[in-house]
């Protein structure tokens, strides 16, 4: 080798070693990067709920302007359709105050459907924590509460604001979701038998009309369609970069971080293991079930599992199916810890297979609300390796929090996990 060679590589070698230097050490991305990634994804979750509740819209006027079994059944696909990306969002519903106060307009349950529409006689005619029980809108143009006379004459989409949680009781649902789910469904009589509401068609047709009041049972779900669309676009609004959600997440990296897996935790553990699975279990009771209407609880849940991966992954799927990536929580944890960032991943990717295989036997053997049923061990058994999952990964989220030095974040409780004897009192 000779000396000039030599010389050459060392200066080469020197010229590499001192531009690596001035490289910022980047073994994960920082919490402001992955902040601003998780407002993105929200903004885009909710542009997807957004977009879809336009084509259920869509569907729900073509339904009201030609009734038929056709229209009826493209409705409730659309209305399916739009819960996907819905029930994906609801991780930021917990530790965004933006996105939990406004959530009550379009995903409260359960309901009081008499509040709405007709019921079967067993529904009951009265009930004293709810003066609204059978008030029935679409039948009565006038409705009393509280000594005071309500014009119910216009079914407009203020009116169903003013009936939304009348009276402070929050089983008055007048608006979102499960309104309409009611509306194209109906009740569900079948318990925990095979089958879900059986609303005919014929309830909207006005020239051969069941049930009477087609007319104002097209003005309620037209109502109750149009005011899901305005409400989905002001969240959609919100989260845009210069939003009051999106701020309020990005603006304090810290406080974002702890948003997320404050989000991830409380709807893993209180909201969905518990008031949503496991007290249906306890109770055996379809009453307890999300969608109860349309029997699309198994899908509701599979995404909201499918949300809260997606909040610490970073990854989501578009309604267009379009992949979106980026600096994710997973990288943030796997700096401080690989093995904790697997074992993350790992409890995470467990829960949305055992939700899957739940969907699964949702689609193939029985309604989720049968699962749940009394002397089904197969089927309760089911349920509860989904609800198993969701309390695993809580466990590892709080190790999250502990790793992240986050400090003590408060998620979400429930009594049908930490005291399954109060919900039989």
């Amino acid at each position: 080798m000779t000396t000039s060679f030599l010389r050459s590589a060392l200066i080469a070698l020197a010229t590499a070693t001192s531009v690596f230097a001035l490289q910022p050490a980047f073994a994960a991305t920082d919490q402001a990067a992955v902040v601003k990634h998780y407002a993105e994804l929200g903004r885009a979750k909710f542009e997807d709920s957004l977009t879809t509740a336009k084509a259920l819209d869509a569907a729900i006027d073509t339904l009201i302007a030609t009734p038929s079994e056709a229209t009826l059944k493209a409705a409730r696909e659309a209305w399916i359709k739009a819960r996907v990306p819905y029930q994906q969002t609801e991780a930021y519903r917990f530790g965004n105050p933006v996105v939990d106060e406004w959530e009550g307009k379009v995903n409260a349950w359960p309901l009081d459907e008499g509040l709405i529409d007709y019921v079967d006689p067993s529904y009951g005619a009265e009930s004293d924590e709810n003066a609204l029980f059978t008030a029935n809108v679409i039948a009565n143009p006038k409705v009393k509460l509280g000594g005071e006379e309500i014009d119910a004459s216009a079914i407009t989409p203020a009116l169903l604001e003013s009936l939304h949680e009348a009276g402070d009781v929050e089983a008055n649902v007048a608006t979102g979701y499960h309104a309409i789910e009611f509306l194209l469904w109906g009740q569900d009589l079948n318990g925990t038998g095979a089958g879900a509401g059986n609303r005919p068609y014929t309830d909207y047709d006005t020239k051969a009309c069941t049930n009477g009041n087609c007319d104002r049972r097209a003005a309620y779900l037209k109502a109750a369609s149009t005011l899901l669309v305005t409400d989905l676009q002001d969240m959609v609004d919100k989260w845009a970069p210069d939003g009051e959600a999106a701020k309020a997440a990005t603006d304090d990296a810290g406080k974002g971080v702890s948003a997320i897996l404050t989000g991830m935790g409380s709807l893993s553990y209180g909201e969905l293991a518990g008031e949503r699975m496991k007290l249906g279990l306890l109770l055996h009771d379809p009453e307890e079930e999300h969608d109860c209407f349309s029997d699309n609880t198994h899908n509701s849940h599979l995404n909201d599992a499918i949300g809260i991966q997606s909040a610490y992954t970073g990854e989501y799927t578009r309604a267009d199916g379009t992949k979106l990536t980026g600096p994710s929580l997973s990288e943030l944890v796997a700096a401080k810890d690989p093995a904790l960032d697997t074992e993350m991943k790992t409890k995470l990717a467990a829960t949305v297979d055992a939700m899957n295989a739940m969907a699964k036997r949702a689609e193939t053997v029985e309604a989720y609300d049968q699962m749940i049923g009394e002397n089904n061990a197969e089927g309760n058994a089911t349920v509860q390796k989904a609800i198993d999952g969701l309390i695993a990964q809580t466990q590892t989220i709080e190790r999250v929090i502990a790793a992240l030095d986050l400090g003590k974040l408060e998620l979400e409780g429930s009594d049908s996990l930490d005291n399954p004897s109060a919900v039989f009192k």
